[in-house]
């Protein structure tokens, strides 16, 4: 494909793919607002923790529909653009990175889903059968379904997260992304791995602008990697520093030459060629 033919397509798709990113950032925060709603327990109890989920288990499942929802669409997203970095550096690897982090939303939204269907199904059985005991609690929670979920979590977390790291970092070195989307879609890709805040602010703030770059709105003009269809890396900053030594001034009249200093009234002229030091000094009139 051409670069001309590749623009075309994307101009396009890129609507499609701004209304797509922005529903995965709408869709993070919804699934995190529903979740945090509801009773829940203030210490890691087993016990406590599936009569606490007995109560919410319809809450909790919603929240991970519309996880998973949110999981589809970014990795939807992370898919398209790192085939839009291929296509102006194919040089970047791996080639199947776009896959990955695809393949890492859907391991993760299945397992979500999965995860707390187990885990409400286990809650019910402690809360209607038995004793209500800690060694019947942790049985109920060790068996292999839930662990499985739990492991399927972990490992499309993992995907998605690598993914989510290589694609922002090489759409920024082609110019698709400008520096600020994409170191910020590196931290949020650490963020996803280690919440330092239960709410994923950063995460949705990425795809919410990635969206709005999308549409053709960004407040310094879209990058123009979009428009050439190749690839336009920014300029370093020492290219930067030279290119600010060498514009001219105002007007474009370029830099001014240095003024010479005044010289006192009654001075005699300096010869030609002549410096300080082979210039006779004139004596001072003692102050009477």
């Amino acid at each position: 494909m051409t670069p001309e033919q590749r623009v075309e397509y994307e101009s396009r798709a890129r609507m499609r793919q701004a209304a797509i990113a922005a529903a995965a950032g709408i869709l993070l925060m919804a699934a995190v607002l529903v979740q945090i709603g509801g009773p829940h327990v203030n210490v890691n109890e087993k016990t406590l923790g599936l009569i606490t989920e007995h109560k919410r288990f319809t809450r909790d499942l919603i929240g991970s529909f519309v996880a998973a929802a949110s999981l589809l669409a970014l990795g939807w997203t992370l898919h398209w653009l790192w085939g839009a970095a291929r296509a102006r550096a194919s040089n970047i690897r791996p080639p199947f990175m776009g896959w990955i982090a695809a393949a890492g939303a859907v391991i993760q939204a299945i397992s979500v889903v999965l995860y707390a269907v187990f885990f409400g199904n286990a809650a019910s059985d402690f809360v209607s059968h038995g004793s209500q005991t800690w060694p019947e609690a942790n049985a109920l929670l060790s068996k292999g379904p839930l662990v499985a979920a739990q492991i399927g979590n972990y490992l499309g977390l993992l995907l998605l997260a690598v993914g989510f790291t290589l694609t922002s970092l090489n759409a920024m070195r082609v110019g698709l992304l400008t520096r600020f989307l994409g170191y910020l879609g590196i931290i949020a890709a650490v963020l996803t791995i280690i919440p330092l805040v239960p709410i994923p602010v950063v995460e949705a703030y990425w795809l919410l602008a990635l969206a709005y770059l999308l549409s053709g709105r960004w407040p310094n003009a879209v990058p123009p990697a979009w428009s050439s269809g190749r690839a336009e890396p920014w300029p370093s900053s020492q290219e930067l520093r030279a290119a600010r030594g060498q514009a001219p001034a105002r007007g474009g009249r370029g830099k001014r030459a240095p003024e010479a200093a005044p010289q006192a009234v009654g001075a005699p002229t300096p010869a030609p060629g002549s410096t300080r030091s082979t210039t006779p000094k004139r004596k001072r009139k003692r102050r009477k």
